[in-house]
């Protein structure tokens, strides 16, 4: 049995791109940290909320890498000087990806409560019908 891929699909043209997004986001592990939601807020409007309490804005950082939006955050370790009895806070990193679709901007991301807002739009699409003229050969 062969498998069939949208490279290969004999109707689909030109989404190798699309599956190459694919593979990447399967084989991306993003463990579950931290918890995220994903809203529509309007038809063409949605907000990307990540739980990053303990994080600082400074600790954040947001690219847009190849049409992905890429989320890292880094604690500084401010423990020098101090001893603890117990502890069960622990400052980790994490790197979280989201696939953006042609046409989606990235707004801006607002700092709440401990959680972090990314807000992104979708431009509308235009319906265009063209007429390929036929050239005798």
């Amino acid at each position: 049995m062969t498998k069939l891929s949208l490279g290969t699909a004999p109707y689909l043209l030109g989404f190798e791109q699309l599956e190459r997004l694919l593979e990447r986001n399967a084989k991306s592990g993003n463990e579950g940290y931290p918890p995220f939601n994903i809203e529509q807020t309007s038809e063409n409007s949605y907000r990307i909320t990540l739980a990053v309490a303990g994080f600082s804005p400074r600790d954040l950082a947001i690219t847009i890498e190849d049409r992905q939006l890429v989320i890292r955050g880094r604690q500084h370790d401010d423990s020098e000087g101090r001893v603890f009895l117990h502890r069960g806070i622990a400052a980790r990193q994490f790197q979280r990806s989201f696939v953006l679709a042609d046409g989606v901007d990235v707004g801006e991301a607002v700092m709440e409560n401990g959680l972090l807002h990314v807000d992104l739009t979708r431009a509308e699409p235009d319906t265009v019908v063209q007429t390929i003229q036929i050239r005798k050969g």
